[in-house]
């Protein structure tokens, strides 16, 4: 073969070329099997760095959040597990969608590349092992391969990645530190492919369908098992496990994972209509106009808004809708010649609910959240902890409310605020004998109309926040702890409303 600068033949430098980046491998080989260039849009940019990443080891667990058709799966697995065949042939791969047919046919694509006269000219020594002509599970003759099946069936019999081998990582990089500077070019890629031990990684593209993402019953299997297998088929705690997926519902396996591991999951997420802070829908750009305009996009908005926002922005909404609308915000207590400040307690009844406890200003303009107390712990640490609250915020009137044991709760927080030396606050306790969810839903207007947060209220109680905004119109719902606590200061405006002196304003802002 022809020789190089660096003594490299064409074809090596061509190998190291796509090796180097994904987007230079997708190009490259989109050219050779279609004729015809790959129109890259700044998405395909964003996903083919984020997959370099996962590549050199820098993400180890990745979300990618993009609109059907718009070059996911062309990207991040057919080129993404051939281009890691082609850095090591022993690398595993195990693929999951939400049917066979479709893991088996992308399963099917990437061997056909890898077979290709294309890819062999730069990549020989990538080679299929004898025998390994099935769709669902082929080898290479370094011990790599792919194993393809439905996200929601039984996975089990091959791993994804290596073992993990420290004598391998310190091989590497001792390999490293004796490569020969070649041209710039081809140095920078040498130094790039010299950082990584890639040895595959478990891809899971599209593992519930859309007509599914209302069943409950369907979510559910596909999530139960990627906690009790799938998660479980990586050889190493360094295998990377990439979910390619457009968002469904808020409780699909992206957000499953999100809840349940939380800190561990890069998110690239990718709306059709990029909208700047303060934008309307509107005024936003297209994020790839060779598939979808502006125009094209408002409209298939404006047919199915609910779908939309779920496949299209990545903002999946529930079907049924949320109760509440946007809560209303605020900077300051606006001033007021009537303001007493409140608090309203809802203890915990049963095992799962959480004591929510919110201390706020009512004025005759409306009510204005100035601290919130929520959590699962037990009474021995919320009766304190909710006392403390009291005292902080210098509560005049405080109403506790509870179907069991609220007397009891109301008297040791009491006792509390005698060690505390906190004389002033009144506290009333009394049972609530109406159905919570009747009075939850008949009050939401009202709930939306009287009650501020202040601004940043999202990451001050994050949890308080999730169970607000997220409660439904219809259906079920797990938490409501929050919700019924906003509808009984609903319930209550107005009452021990008094008039203050101008002089102890200060007391309250």
């Amino acid at each position: 073969m022809e020789e190089d600068k660096g003594g490299m033949t064409k074809a090596e430098l061509l190998a190291l070329f796509c090796k180097s980046k994904m987007m230079n491998y997708t190009r490259y080989f989109f050219q050779k099997q279609y004729g015809r260039s790959f129109v890259v849009g700044e998405h395909h940019v964003k996903i083919a760095d984020a997959l370099d990443d996962v590549l050199m080891g820098r993400i180890t667990r990745l979300i990618i959040n993009i609109a059907p058709r718009y070059g996911k799966t062309e990207l991040a697995v057919k080129n993404f597990i051939s281009a890691g065949l082609a850095i090591n042939p022993a690398s595993k791969f195990i693929h999951l969608s939400y049917s066979d047919d479709l893991a088996l046919d992308n399963s099917e694509a990437v061997k056909d590349l890898v077979t290709s006269e294309a890819y062999q000219q730069i990549f020989p020594d990538v080679e299929l092992k004898k025998g390994s002509g099935a769709k669902n599970k082929w080898y290479t003759t370094e011990g790599g391969g792919v194993y393809a099946r439905a996200a929601g069936g039984q996975v089990t019999g091959f791993g994804a990645g290596q073992v993990d081998d420290p004598d391998l990582i310190k091989e590497g990089e001792e390999k490293e530190k004796e490569r020969k500077e070649f041209e710039s070019y081809v140095d920078e890629m040498f130094a790039e492919m010299g950082k990584t031990t890639f040895s595959g990684a478990l891809i899971i593209d599209d593992p519930i369908k859309p007509d599914d993402a209302d069943s409950e019953t369907v979510r559910e299997r596909v999530n139960n098992r990627f906690d009790s297998t799938i998660i479980n088929r990586v050889n190493s705690r360094n295998t990377p496990i990439i979910i390619i997926m457009q968002r469904l519902h808020e409780k699909d396996l992206c957000g499953h994972v999100l809840e349940n591991y939380p800190g561990e999951w890069t998110v690239l997420s990718l709306p059709c209509i990029i909208v700047e802070e303060g934008q309307e829908l509107h005024e936003g750009r297209a994020l790839w106009e060779f598939k979808h305009t502006l125009n094209e996009l408002l409209k298939m908005n404006g047919v199915n808004p609910i779908i939309f926002g779920r496949q299209y922005m990545q903002d999946p909404q529930p079907k049924e809708g949320f109760l509440y609308k946007t809560f209303k915000e605020y900077i300051e207590v606006p001033p007021s010649k009537e303001k007493i400040r409140k608090s309203y307690t809802d203890t915990a009844d049963t095992g799962k609910d959480h004591l929510c406890s919110i201390a706020y200003d009512e004025t005759e303009l409306g009510i204005y959240v100035v601290d919130v107390l929520y959590t699962d712990q037990p009474m021995e640490i919320t009766e304190p902890e909710t006392a403390r609250q009291l005292a902080y915020n210098q509560v005049q009137y405080s109403l506790i409310e509870s179907n069991n044991g609220g007397r009891g709760f109301a008297r040791n927080v009491e006792a509390h605020l005698v060690n505390l030396k906190a004389f002033n606050t009144e506290v009333s306790w009394f049972h609530q004998g109406q159905n919570k969810e009747v009075r939850i839903f008949t009050n939401s207007a009202k709930v939306n109309m009287l009650i501020h947060f202040p601004i940043g209220w999202k990451e001050r109680w994050p949890k308080f926040y999730k169970h607000v905004t997220g409660y439904l119109a219809k259906g079920k719902n797990a938490f409501d702890d929050g919700p019924d606590t906003l509808t009984g200061m609903a319930e209550n405006f107005g009452e021990n409303l008094q008039e203050v002196d101008d002089s102890i304003f200060d007391l309250f802002n």
